[in-house]
């Protein structure tokens, strides 16, 4: 990949999906000698997406830098990744991150690094198509078996629920339901044409609108409730006790807030749209699975009525 100037594009990188990573084989990631000098105590990061995925890269020298090559202290053989792509640099006990001119650019939690900055314990560091969670602290191995715990619950690039923590949290409240006589609703959606905005714009843009979209519904989810990225494009939300009436009036506050939102890539705006299927839960539904079918039928429906809608 060459080296060139320009606006740097959001570093994203796409899933498969059963929420992998897309390639023909896992790349090589490893850290070079990096000699300890000048690094503050207990400091590393963690890969919690891409090709290594749950690795510690502990920062012990007064430069640490990511790229492609591999002379890099943090080897990430990625296509949108830059042969030197950035830099941490330790003084005064604090590490810094500075991007290195990269073709795609270096982002501290969801902002372009364009100048150096410091580093606070829990920040994400997104380079290309991988993303790094900086921790600094006394028990730095509890920090750091805490983030493994979590990256078994959240997906890595959208920062919500993943599909194993979706399917135990469906299992739990249809159980729950069934116990008590509670309502409970399914959301299945995913996002219209997803492919045809890949195509256009890229599959940087494409994940760039995933997480902002997960962003933008999020903000409208209880507590109580659950979001959670299911695969690919496909999202879903389940609904304790909100019954049939509240769960559409959600759907549909939902669509209306998708196609209302500006996203916006590059300087370019791209209209997004989303399908919405509902489902109840009934007596005949008894396993995840069946439930997740209900809501896909009728997921399936809204497509073929010409999308942007919701059915069920």
């Amino acid at each position: 990949m060459s080296e060139k100037t320009g606006k740097p594009n959001p570093p994203t990188a796409s899933l498969d999906d059963n929420d992998g990573f897309v390639g023909t084989e896992t790349r090589v990631t490893k850290i070079a000698g990096i000699a300890k000098i000048a690094a503050p105590s207990d400091a590393c990061l963690v890969q919690i997406y891409g090709p290594e995925i749950g690795k510690r890269y502990p920062i012990e020298g007064a430069e640490l830098t990511v790229g492609r090559d591999f002379g890099n202290g943090i080897v990430v053989d990625l296509d949108n990744v830059s042969r030197r792509h950035c830099r941490f640099t330790s003084r005064d006990g604090k590490v810094f991150l500075a991007d290195l001119g990269s073709t795609n650019g270096s982002y501290l939690n969801d902002e372009e690094v364009l100048q150096e900055m410091v580093l606070r314990s829990g920040d994400l560091v997104k380079v290309g198509g991988a993303i790094f969670k900086f921790l600094y602290g006394g028990n730095i191995e509890a920090l750091y078996y805490e983030e493994i715990y979590r990256m078994t619950i959240v997906d890595g690039l959208t920062q919500i629920s993943n599909k194993r923590y979706f399917l135990e949290f469906l299992e739990r409240e249809m159980a729950r339901c069934h116990r008590y006589g509670r309502a409970l609703s399914l959301l299945m959606f995913d996002i219209d044409h997803f492919k045809l905005i890949n195509d256009e714009h890229g599959h940087l843009a494409g994940d760039h609108i995933l997480c902002e979209l997960a962003a933008v519904i999020k903000s409208r989810v209880r507590r109580e409730e659950c979001f959670a990225r299911y695969g690919g494009e496909e999202f879903a939300v389940v609904l304790p006790e909100s019954g049939p009436d509240k769960s559409r009036v959600f759907a549909e506050k939902v669509v209306k807030l998708v196609a209302d939102h500006g996203f916006m890539f590059e300087g370019r705006r791209i209209p997004v749209t989303i399908s919405i299927g509902v489902a109840d839960m009934a007596a005949d539904l008894t396993e995840p699975s069946s439930f997740i079918k209900a809501a896909d039928a009728q997921l399936y429906r809204a497509k073929r009525e010409g999308r942007n809608r919701v059915c069920g």
